[in-house]
């Protein structure tokens, strides 16, 4: 197997943003011969050799959108869902449905951390009760503006 090292090249850099682009995993792209290790990727990124972190930012949006696709693949895709019974009467495969299931759950889960924004759960904040804006009477707020800013900058009211 070839060294692993921690030698940038526009030309492996450029193949890991195209695969990372496809959707492809940071630890498959690194698992193949020839290829950087992991670590070696994100020293790179972190050290942004060569500009290389925004567009590894990048790759890495556009394979989590290639993630969303893969959704409706996995949830469209019946072909292996049913058998026949020894009687020829046409079943269900459950395990196949479960295993579908939960590749679909973990998508839509590392989605929701990773671009909520898209992805995650929409929360609404909302707000019962009054706010009462005039709890301090007029009359008083230039002393207490005044002991404030003294508070504030240390010099006496």
């Amino acid at each position: 197997m070839a060294p692993r090292h921690r030698l940038y090249t526009p030309e492996i850099a450029e193949e890991i943003l195209e695969r990372l682009s496809d959707g492809e995993s940071l630890a498959s792209i690194c698992g193949r011969e020839g290829m950087p290790s992991r670590g070696a990727v994100n020293h790179w990124v972190i050290n942004d050799h060569e500009g290389f972190a925004s567009r590894y930012a990048c790759a890495r949006e556009a394979g989590l959108m290639v993630m969303a696709d893969d959704i409706l693949n996995i949830s469209d895709d019946g072909q292996n869902d049913t058998y026949k019974d020894a009687d020829g009467n046409e079943k269900t495969n459950q395990d196949v449905v479960q295993r579908s299931r939960l590749r679909v759950d973990s998508r839509k889960w590392l989605l929701s951390k990773l671009l909520p924004k898209q992805y995650g759960d929409r929360v609404a904040l909302e707000h019962s009760g009054e706010v009462n804006m005039n709890q301090i009477d007029d009359s008083n707020l230039d002393d207490r503006l005044k002991a404030l800013m003294a508070k504030a900058g240390g010099t006496e009211p």
